[in-house]
């Protein structure tokens, strides 16, 4: 079984997201592009997961709650979790360890907190994308302890990506898993990065507006189940473990 996926996507909470990435809107374009799961990783926040769970509900795709976080080096990490409630204890702790610097709503956009019908229930008025206080290594070990999965973001990218900040993949973090923006350069960057050999690759849009979102998504080798055994058993994949 092969299950098409879309790990890295952003809401209207995210600088820079498009007002049009509500949570009802991203499910909708996640169905009809024949994503079965689907992550909503905002920058350093989750606070609109619990809104996208509701809405993917609605359309039968598996909503996983993760974020992108941005580490102290100023590298991008896809942070997944097995469930809502740990997903959200984790931007807690997020929430107190990072940056905090007045949004600037007219240059980077509201970062509007929206509920299940996609409406406005509040506005996240410090700037999302300023570097947290948690360096590679205790962000990837935080993320465990919470239960999920932590990687690097868009690796072969400069901007943000952690061979782009660091000039090589780190050998000693204990990072199962990494994203690529186009898995043809997987061949390419594992010469270049022995490090990489052996991960799990992903391949994910980033998507900030609904036209950016995969019309032609990857797959994983999932099983087909409930959303608990799915969720489960990605991150399962996504540590090397299935």
């Amino acid at each position: 079984m092969i299950l098409k996926y879309d790990l890295h996507i952003h809401s209207c909470l995210s600088p820079c997201g498009d007002e049009d990435m509500t949570p009802n809107n991203i499910a909708g374009m996640a169905m009809l592009s024949g994503i079965r799961i689907a992550a909503l990783t905002d920058h350093n926040s989750t606070m609109n997961c619990p809104a996208f769970f509701k809405a993917c509900e609605k359309v039968g795709v598996v909503p996983v709650a993760g974020m992108e976080l941005t580490t102290a080096e100023e590298i991008h990490m896809v942070c997944l979790f097995p469930d809502l409630e740990s997903a959200l204890a984790f931007g807690e702790y997020v929430k107190e360890n990072r940056f905090n610097i007045k949004n600037r709503p007219d240059i980077f956009g509201k970062q509007s907190i929206v509920d299940e019908n996609d409406e406005e229930i509040g506005i996240e008025e410090n700037l999302l994308i300023t570097a947290s206080y948690l360096d590679l290594d205790s962000a990837y070990f935080k993320v465990m302890e919470y239960g999920g999965v932590a990687y690097p973001a868009h690796v072969d990218k400069q901007s943000n990506s952690v061979i782009g900040i660091l000039g090589d993949f780190p050998r000693d973090t204990g990072f199962s898993a990494a994203e690529f923006h186009d898995l043809e350069n997987v061949s390419e960057y594992e010469s270049k990065y022995p490090a990489l050999k052996g991960l799990r690759f992903v391949s994910c849009s980033d998507a900030h507006y609904l036209t950016n979102m995969s019309v032609d998504p990857p797959d994983l080798p999932i099983e087909e189940g409930s959303d608990d055994e799915i969720r489960l058993n990605l991150i399962k994949y996504l540590r090397g473990n299935l």
